[in-house]
C-alpha cells in the first residue's frame, strides 16, 4: 500500500451526510483530503476539478436518494437518472482515464428476500455479490441496479453496497432516526450498515486499491426493525414505544416499494480479516447486533438531545457554519461551494 503521505483523497458529495463523515475520518487519520459538491453529470466541471486537484483516490458519496426518502425519485426520474446513472458513469470514466482509484458508495437495495407470511423470518440464503438484482419496486433502486454492472467493468473502481446506514448519533439521515420518528413501522429483518465500523474499512480498502463489488454491511443474521428499536429503548431512550403495521398498510402510504433483504458480508469479512492478521490494521467488522449496541451506547454517552441535534441541519446536509469552517482549513480540505462551482 502506498504511504499515506503520498495519497490525496477527493470526496465527491462532500457536503452530504456520509461524505462529511469520511472527510472527518480522513482528517483524523492525518490524510490529505479535499472535497467537492460539483455535480457528477457535469462532465467539463468534473474534468476541471480532477485536473486541478489531481487526487490519487476519489471516494464518491454523491447521488440521488430522495428527500425525505426514495419516494421523491418516483416524481423526479430525470434528476435521479442524471445523478445515479449518467453522473456515476461520467465520474468513473474520468477517474479511469486519469488512473485515479475510485471508491463508489452504492446500495444493496437491489434485492428482495423471501420471507415467512408474517415477515418475521427470511426463508432463503443471503445474497452474495454475484447474485443478479431481483428488486424492481422503486425507480431509485432501478437506477442503481442498472449502473452497477457497467461501473464494475472499470478496473480502477471499488463498489461498496450500503444498506440502511446508521451513524453513532441521531442524524436525520440515519436509519434509526428515521424509524424512531415514524408513527408506525414495518417489522421485517434486513441487513444494515453501521457506519462507525464500516467507514474506516472503506478508507482502508481505498488506500489498498481494492476493486470489484462488496456487500458493505455488518455480518450476522438479518436484524428486524423491532430488534433495533428494542435495543434503542433499552440503551438510549427508556420508555420509548412504537407501533407496527403491515407491508400492505405501508404500501398504502408510500409511492415506491421498499427493498427488504439479507446480504452476505462474507467477502468483506475475509478482506478485513486479512488487513487485521497480515498487516495489523485497526479495523473491525462487528456483528450487527453488537455493532448496534456499541452505537447506541455512544449515543447515550452523548446524551439524547445533543445527539439528536448533532452538527447538521434538518435536511442532512452540512450547515453553512461547518462548511465555512472546513473551507478555512484549505491546506487539508477544500469544499466547493455551490452545486456548479469549481474547487478553489
Amino acid at each position: 500500500m502506498p504511504a499515506a503521505k503520498q495519497n490525496k483523497f477527493l470526496v465527491w458529495g462532500a457536503a452530504g451526510w456520509i461524505g462529511g463523515q469520511i472527510i472527518d475520518l480522513l482528517k483524523e487519520q492525518g490524510k490529505t483530503v479535499l472535497g467537492t459538491t460539483v455535480r457528477m453529470e457535469e462532465q467539463e466541471q468534473v474534468r476541471e476539478v480532477l485536473d486541478k486537484i489531481k487526487p490519487t483516490h476519489v471516494i464518491n458519496c454523491a447521488g440521488k436518494t430522495g428527500r425525505p426518502n426514495v419516494d421523491w425519485c418516483e416524481d423526479h426520474k430525470i434528476e435521479t437518472t442524471q445523478a445515479n446513472v449518467l453522473g456515476a458513469l461520467v465520474l468513473t470514466n474520468e477517474c479511469y482515464t486519469r488512473a485515479i482509484h475510485l471508491t463508489h458508495l452504492a446500495t444493496g437495495c437491489i434485492y428482495t428476500s423471501k420471507y415467512t407470511p408474517d415477515n418475521t423470518r427470511i426463508l432463503d440464503q443471503p445474497f452474495k455479490e454475484t447474485h443478479p438484482p431481483n428488486f424492481t419496486g422503486s425507480f431509485y433502486s432501478a437506477t442503481k441496479a442498472a449502473i452497477e454492472p457497467i461501473l464494475h467493468t472499470f478496473p480502477n473502481t471499488l463498489i461498496l453496497r450500503l444498506r440502511m446506514p446508521v451513524s453513532a448519533d441521531l442524524h436525520p439521515r440515519s436509519f434509526v432516526t428515521k424509524i424512531s420518528l415514524y408513527p408506525k413501522i414495518v417489522n421485517i429483518p434486513n441487513s444494515h450498515s453501521l457506519l462507525p465500523d464500516l467507514l474506516p474499512i472503506a478508507i482502508a480498502m481505498s488506500e489498498h486499491g481494492e476493486t470489484g463489488v462488496y456487500n458493505f454491511t455488518n455480518p450476522g443474521e438479518a436484524i428486524s426493525h423491532n430488534e433495533v428499536l428494542r435495543l434503542y429503548e433499552e440503551i438510549v431512550e427508556p420508555g420509548y414505544v412504537w407501533e407496527n403495521f403491515s407491508l400492505e398498510e405501508q404500501a398504502a402510504v408510500i409511492k415506491a416499494e421498499r427493498s427488504n433483504c439479507w446480504l452476505d458480508a462474507g467477502k468483506l469479512g475475509e478482506k478485513v480479516r486479512g488487513y487485521r492478521e497480515e498487516e495489523g490494521l485497526e479495523v473491525e467488522l462487528v456483528e450487527v447486533r453488537e455493532a448496534y449496541r456499541r452505537c447506541f451506547e455512544r449515543i447515550r454517552e452523548l446524551g439524547l438531545s445533543q445527539s439528536r441535534a448533532g452538527a447538521v441541519e434538518g435536511d442532512g446536509r452540512m450547515p453553512d457554519a461547518k462548511r465555512q469552517k472546513v473551507m478555512e482549513e484549505e491546506e487539508e480540505v477544500v469544499v466547493v461551494v455551490g452545486e456548479m462551482s469549481v474547487a478553489e
